[in-house]
């Protein structure tokens, strides 16, 4: 028998640990923007199962990896704060100029490989393993119970910052404000990428 209270628990913490701003969403923001919403759906898709499987392998043990090695986080801290450097680089001049730009949304596979180097990531796998995993339940059972959850509940929470990455893409015509909203997209992959380094 499922508890409900854990239940809401859990729907309460996927939800806001993916709807707050992080790597994932700065990227699905992008992508909404220079693509619009249907061409970011496999970049959402591959964000989600990427997770799933990356909280599989946490409650399956892999996390204590990180336990033994704890300078592998800081590997992949700057790894991922380098590649959103190359986002936000990338991003400038690019709005203004969607037809000529030859850059493309990502891939299902490519946005699932991300979350390798992603921290926030695999903050929340271990967040999720060490809050609900019971101690005397179902391994199995327990991490196919979160791993639902995460697989509904991701997709609805990053969802939103693609859309409203697209609606800015359709409602701004003028390239001046395009400029603008490059600038300060690449300036929030800065400030992401200083905050993963930080943290």
């Amino acid at each position: 028998m499922i508890d409900l209270n854990i239940l809401f628990a859990l729907i309460s913490f996927y939800f806001v640990m993916y709807v707050t701003p992080g790597p994932n969403n700065a990227m699905v923001l992008t992508s909404g923007l220079k693509f619009g919403f249907s061409k970011t759906i496999p970049h959402m898709t591959g964000i989600t199962i990427g997770h799933v499987t990356q909280l599989v392998l946490v409650c399956f043990g892999l996390g204590k990896i990180f336990q033994i090695f704890p300078n592998l986080q800081d590997i992949l801290k700057v790894i991922c704060a380098i590649y959103l450097l190359y986002l936000g680089y990338k991003i400038i001049g690019s709005f203004s100029k969607i037809k000529q730009d030859d850059s493309r949304p990502l891939k299902f596979y490519e946005a699932a490989f991300f979350q390798i180097v992603n921290p926030k990531a695999w903050t929340i796998s271990s967040m999720a393993a060490s809050g609900f995993l019971p101690k005397d339940g179902n391994l199995i059972f327990s991490t196919i119970f979160i791993g639902f959850v995460a697989l509904i509940i991701c997709p609805i929470s990053i969802s939103p910052w693609a859309a409203f990455g697209s609606a800015i893409k359709n409602l701004v015509k003028n390239n001046k404000i395009k400029v603008l909203i490059e600038y300060f997209l690449a300036f929030l992959l800065l400030i992401t990428a200083i905050l993963i380094v930080l943290d």
